[in-house]
């Protein structure tokens, strides 16, 4: 099987930017305890003998700080995935390094179609992360193809020629679904190299991502420098009507 956007990303079958935190804190002019003593004098000599545990002292306390901001920021803000396939070209290219945003879709915010997401297929795809565009939505009902060979979704047929890899036909599989609630229809920008949602429409699951299976949204090419760019929501979209009894 290939596998798609694991970390280091994994593809289907058929087919890290570092940010430091120096963020200092002063002491404000209210931070005195009982007495008058500052509540900070009690810091100083417990930081002064944890950093006799670490080699280099108070250098090292400063990296080691670092690196669990790095951390708590690869965990919940953003984090790197790294595209070993061909699935997504040409908008992704093999050994492209994407940065996914964590917090895209939190705080009520969800999944639109043209979005670049990375998900985990477990159940669904296969036991790795995965990178496809999404297509359809809940309660959407996506069509391929109508007489012009074009999807159609909502009944609108989509003009995919600004991300859909060059001679690719929308789909050489034809299929037509309603996208369940909550669920996501997804689909690879080369479609002849990515097995997506298409493909496992006989599966568990219907071939659908559940939307609480998404990591985040894939927003910037961070690496090769010369692939440098972000990763915005094509227009094709734009003009497809809401789904009828869709909740938005």
């Amino acid at each position: 099987m290939d596998t798609e956007a694991q970390q280091p990303t994994e593809r289907d079958r058929s087919s890290s930017p570092s940010v430091s935190a120096g963020a200092s804190q002063e002491a404000a002019p209210d931070t005195e305890g009982p007495g008058g003593r500052s509540r900070f004098a009690f810091a100083g000599p417990f930081a002064g003998r944890f950093t006799q545990w670490l080699p280099g002292g108070r250098i090292s306390l400063s990296l080691l700080v670092c690196l669990l901001f790095l951390l708590l920021l690869n965990t919940f803000v953003a984090q790197p995935f790294q595209i070993p396939s061909g699935s997504m070209e040409n908008a992704l290219r093999i050994g492209d390094r994407v940065l996914v945003n964590k917090l895209a879709y939190r705080f009520g915010a969800e999944p639109q179609r043209g979005d670049v997401i990375v998900f985990d297929g477990t159940g669904y795809f296969g036991n790795s992360d995965y990178i496809k565009r999404v297509v359809g939505v809940g309660g959407d009902h996506v069509v391929c193809c109508d007489k012009e060979g074009s999807i159609q979704v909502n009944g609108r047929s989509v003009d995919e020629s600004t991300f859909l890899y060059p001679g690719d036909d929308p789909s050489t599989v034809d299929f037509d679904a309603v996208v369940p609630p909550g669920t996501l229809f997804v689909l690879g920008d080369h479609r002849s190299h990515s097995s997506d949602s298409r493909d496992h429409l006989g599966s568990p699951g219907g071939g659908m991502i559940p939307v609480d299976d998404v990591i985040g949204r894939a927003d910037w090419i961070i690496w090769p420098y010369a692939h440098l760019t972000g990763l915005t929501r094509p227009s094709a979209y734009a003009r497809v009507p809401g789904a009828v009894g869709a909740h938005g």
